[in-house]
């Protein structure tokens, strides 16, 4: 009887087995209640990780499916599903919307918000439109694309942008306070994979940017890495493009005939060399220009289950510099993961880039390769293989000798800065009760660079007159390391009474350690071209080492009834090594108000879906000044005179100031949020008055304090800084057509309140002039200068204006007329106005998109207006303070009454290259940025494998409208990242234009 029972429940167990192992192939289609199909939709047998995707048009095939399966439908926005198969081989599944799942979440300091709780002033950029334009740093990827951020933009591979929100607030370091991940980074987004960013989120205002105390007062972007989701399926994403990028503007300089009789004509001279009477012509623009290859390759596998979820990237970037020998490579890799173990949650992100950029050289010399490709003569070739080093350059003052051959500077040495950056962090986050939740976060941001430069010796000279000679070897290497870490411990607690009453309470420490360490070193090699090390001949070593600490404590409450009336409240301490014993602690607070006017029952049947109104204000701080500013230091080989002899001692080098403390900005903001129709058309609109007060200033000493440093740190400095942002929006995803277009402008007007005391602070130098200026109650860094008035055609309109010194002889007929604007008779810096600003009074953006089918397009145009450039340039092709290269325009020159009242004599007054309005032009643009049309591919055989696969063609910065005469009227930013530099054009590397050819997969 026993023998018979096991044989029964042997067969039951048997033919259960069988009928659970019966397999069959499972298709359907995925759509949404309306019946329009969901690509992308998951389904994933429960309990299992198999699973796949729906194509294109919601269709999916599983195979080996069991015929008693469950299966798990799931898909962003909507609710999820579970279908019981039964042995079906074929379902239709309609997925409904999750309306809290649709609602936008958007990142904060220190947490996320629901859009529709957010009181303060965000913009958010996703992820398709970072991408969508290549670029090496993903700062440039924010051009345009949120009101009230400027972005300006250096075409030279690997050059990171400057980034302002909301204008100039300060005098000294306007740079963002950017967020990875929730860890401060102090080197912005250097390294950073733009492929593997999933959106960035602008904050502007102080209900957003206060939390961040002393650190927030330029603006704060935070930055979200992808993550792995928690279908169980596995994705692979494949994302590469190639193409060539070329600058196609040029200057219309001299060609040989026109330059050897504009010598002869205009300085009384003809070049006679070998050389001069060989009749080439070297268009030395065609030879600096070249086509640089850009390449792409990014690869992410990202999955998980119920308790996990991981993505891990890789990235390849080779953008050849549209100037010979520069150039970008960077190698990426990410892994980023998350773990659920009942009321813990653990994860961790981890990056690490290699980037070695070559530069242009020449700059250290403080000339730009343009200016020297201006200036060659052009008889003279490029390379001579019978001159050390095989190039050939000026030879006597008759060929121009303020130029130097920019190819030989760019090919003859080798110039890179490499380093490797490592940004990751590792968190742990435990739910203590329902709602209250401790959380610590430990990061780190570490950067190891080496700048390494090596000049053989050469003589361009072959004429050995001893222009253009080096005869040793140059070497350089500077080396260092920057190291941040930033330890996070929170407590938030969430609670909801009544579903009426809703809560956030955070409360939060935070320490920062920093640690900035570097060594300097070059020497010379007189006897070999081929070692590139250091050795101890004219040797010259330097290094340092500075730390900066800093210590925050914040409270923060979020507090909305029925999510129509929302509060919200913040209140942090920061303590920074960076400021004097007497002020090392502030307070930064914040209060903010919205009212969801759209949640109202007598709004409950209209269309808006969204209408609100809030305000904020604030106090939030700038500690981005220098390390130790509130003390002095010392300084050795200070010599002491004693009885005629000099000794050598040590001296304090200038004045501390203990009182010494951060930069304080009071922010008030207005906006209005409005939506129509499910948010089909949107609407932002926002006024903010920013005013900075206590602003580090350099004050300066009298001579008989006997301080090498004749200058004091104080905080006396006031800036207002005041402007508008609109944000308006139309989105049609409905249908086979969809399209959508997205406009953001932004306003933004500064004014100078105190200079602590001074009138006037100047900089911007160029030929032994000022050209930028700061003074009470104008603009920040404004050019200032003379205002031409034409040409003098003779003697007695010369005598009209030097009234008062008739006998003067500097200035004559032919050269600049100048304005006498304070009526004196004379001409001098007395006569200087403002000449314009290079800080543009509006930006904007517009972004078009449309899909029909398979078929998708996209169009970005973006542009900043009122603003100036000062076009060093000019002073090169038409400014004719002594003989080289010029451009076209000196031959129409004046060289007699009625010639010319524009373009002045050769060999004038100096008064005629002085800062002027000769100078200065409109800096307007209006720039297609982006244009890109791309198609997807279908097929069965095709999509059983793959998910997406796409094809695309983009072109970048193909069309400009501006009236500006230089290469390009984007001025990027200056080397020594001076504002009192921004918008002087020295002959910058212009943006290039750029083709491209791009795949996407996904598997």
């Amino acid at each position: 009887m026993i023998k018979f029972k096991h044989a029964i429940i042997a067969i039951v167990v048997f033919i259960g087995h069988f009928a659970y192992s019966q397999t069959s192939t499972v298709s359907g289609v995925v759509s949404d209640d309306t019946g329009i199909p969901l690509p992308g939709a998951t389904i994933v047998i429960s309990g299992t990780t198999i699973g796949t995707t729906t194509d294109f048009d919601g269709n999916f095939t599983l195979p080996d499916v069991p015929s008693n399966a469950t299966l798990v439908i799931t898909y962003v926005g909507y609710e999820k599903m579970t279908v019981d198969l039964n042995g079906r081989t074929s379902i239709n599944v309609s997925l409904v919307q999750d309306l809290e799942a649709l609602e936008e979440v958007v990142v904060v300091g220190y947490g996320t918000q629901s859009r529709s709780e957010v009181t303060g002033a965000i913009s958010t950029i996703k992820s398709e439109d970072i991408t969508a334009i290549p670029v090496t740093n993903a700062e440039s990827a924010l051009q345009g694309r949120a009101a009230g951020v400027i972005v300006i933009s250096n075409g030279s591979p690997g050059t990171a942008p400057e980034v302002r929100i909301r204008g100039l607030g300060t005098m000294n370091n306007s740079s963002p306070l950017y967020v990875i991940d929730g860890v401060i980074s102090n080197s912005g987004l250097s390294g950073l994979n733009p492929g593997d960013i999933d959106n960035i989120n602008i904050l502007k205002d102080a209900s957003t940017t206060a939390i961040y105390g002393s650190l927030g007062a330029n603006g704060v972007i935070m930055v979200t890495t992808k993550k792995g989701s928690r279908n169980g399926v596995v994705s692979v994403d494949f994302d590469s493009y190639t193409g060539v990028q070329f600058v196609t503007n040029r200057y219309d300089l001299l060609n040989t005939e026109q330059y050897l009789n504009y010598a002869t004509e205009a300085f009384g001279f003809t070049p006679n060399t070998p050389a001069s009477k060989s009749g080439l012509n070297t268009d030395w623009q065609d030879e600096l220009f070249t086509s640089g290859l850009i390449q792409n390759f990014d690869l992410g596998i990202s999955g998980g289950g119920e308790n996990s979820n991981y993505r891990f990237s890789s990235n390849y970037q080779d953008q050849e510099g549209a100037i010979i020998g520069t150039g970008f490579k960077r190698y990426a890799f990410r892994a980023n993961s998350n773990f659920t173990v009942g009321r813990l949650r653990l994860g961790e992100t981890l990056a690490l880039s290699f980037n070695d950029q070559n530069p242009e050289g020449g700059l250290n010399s403080g000339r730009s390769l343009i200016e020297h490709a201006i200036k060659m003569a052009p008889y003279l070739p490029v390379y001579n293989s019978a001159n050390l080093g095989g190039f050939q350059g000026p030879s006597s003052s008759n060929d121009g000798q303020d130029a130097e051959n920019p190819v030989r500077i760019q090919k003859l040495r080798d110039f890179s800065n490499k380093n490797v950056i490592i940004n990751g962090s590792i968190y742990g986050e435990y739910e203590i009760l329902d709602g209250l939740n401790f959380k610590s976060q430990l990061g780190l941001i570490y950067d190891n660079y080496l700048n390494e430069q090596f000049t053989p010796a050469y003589n361009q000279d072959s004429e050995n007159t001893g222009t253009g000679t080096q005869v040793y070897a140059n070497i350089v290497k500077n080396t260092g390391i920057n190291k941040d870490i930033i330890f996070t411990n929170s407590l938030n607690y969430n609670k909801s009474f009544n579903d009426l009453h809703n809560f956030e309470l955070l409360l939060l420490y935070e320490r920062q350690d920093a640690k900035n360490s570097y060594i300097n070193n070059n020497s010379r090699n007189f006897l070999s071209n081929t070692i590139k090390e250091l050795s101890n001949q004219d040797a010259n070593i330097s290094s340092a080492t500075t730390k900066y600490a800093r210590v925050s404590y914040l409270g923060r409450l979020n507090y909305n009834f029925d999510q129509r009336y929302i509060f919200a409240a913040s209140l942090r301490r920061d303590a920074s090594s960076r400021f004097g014993a007497n002020n090392r602690w502030g307070w930064f607070p914040s209060l903010a108000a919205g009212w969801n006017l759209a949640k109202e029952s007598f709004l409950e049947d209209s269309s808006f879906s969204t209408l609100k109104l809030r305000g904020s204000w604030g106090i939030v701080g700038n500690d981005k000044s220098e390390d130790y500013t509130y003390t002095t230091s010392l300084s050795p080989n200070f010599n002491y005179p004693f009885g005629g002899t000099n000794y050598v001692g040590v001296t304090a080098e200038g004045v501390s100031n203990p009182d010494l403390k951060w930069e304080e900005t009071t922010m008030v903001n207005i906006g209005l949020d409005l939506g129509l129709m499910n948010d089909k058309v949107t609407l932002a609109l926002e006024y903010y008055d920013n005013t900075s007060n206590d602003l580090l200033m350099q004050l300066n000493l009298a001579d008989s304090f006997g301080f090498l440093k004749n200058y004091k740190w104080s905080n006396v400095g006031s800036v207002q800084t005041k402007g508008f942002e609109i944000s308006l929006g139309y989105n049609d995803y409905e249908g086979d057509f969809t399209w959508s277009a997205n406009l953001n402008l932004g306003t933004s007007k500064n004014e100078a309140l105190s200079l602590g005391g001074l009138d006037q602070l100047v900089g911007g130098g160029f030929e032994n002039e000022n050209l930028t200026r700061l003074a009470v109650g104008e603009t920040l860094f404004h050019f200032y200068g003379k205002v031409t008035d034409g040409v003098y055609q003779d003697q007695s309109e010369v005598n009209a204006v030097f009234t008062a010194n008739p006998s003067q002889t500097a200035v004559q007929p032919g050269d600049i007329r100048f304005k006498d604007l304070n009526n004196d008779g004379n001409i001098n810096d007395q006569d200087r106005t403002i000449l314009g600003s290079a800080f543009p009074d509006l930006t904007y953006g517009l972004n078009l998109s449309a899909g029909y089918k398979r078929w998708d397009f996209n169009a970005f145009i973006s542009g900043v207006s009122g603003n100036s450039i000062y076009n060093t340039n000019i002073y090169d092709l038409e400014g004719m303070p002594r003989l080289f290269n010029a451009g076209t325009a000196v031959l129409n020159r004046w060289t007699g009454p009625g010639t010319s009242n524009t373009v002045p004599r050769a060999f004038g007054s100096t008064q005629n290259v002085s800062a002027s309005d000769r100078f200065i032009e409109d800096g307007s643009y209006t720039r297609l940025k982006n244009i890109s049309l791309g198609y997807s591919i279908k097929g069965d055989a095709l999509n059983k494998h793959i998910n997406k696969l796409r094809l695309y063609i983009s072109g970048q910065n193909l069309i400009t409208l501006t009236d500006y005469s230089g290469l390009d009227p984007e001025i990027g930013k200056p080397n020594n990242n001076s504002n009192f530099e921004v918008g002087i054009d020295r002959g910058n590397y212009p943006q290039p234009k750029s083709l491209l050819l791009g795949l996407q997969v996904s598997f």
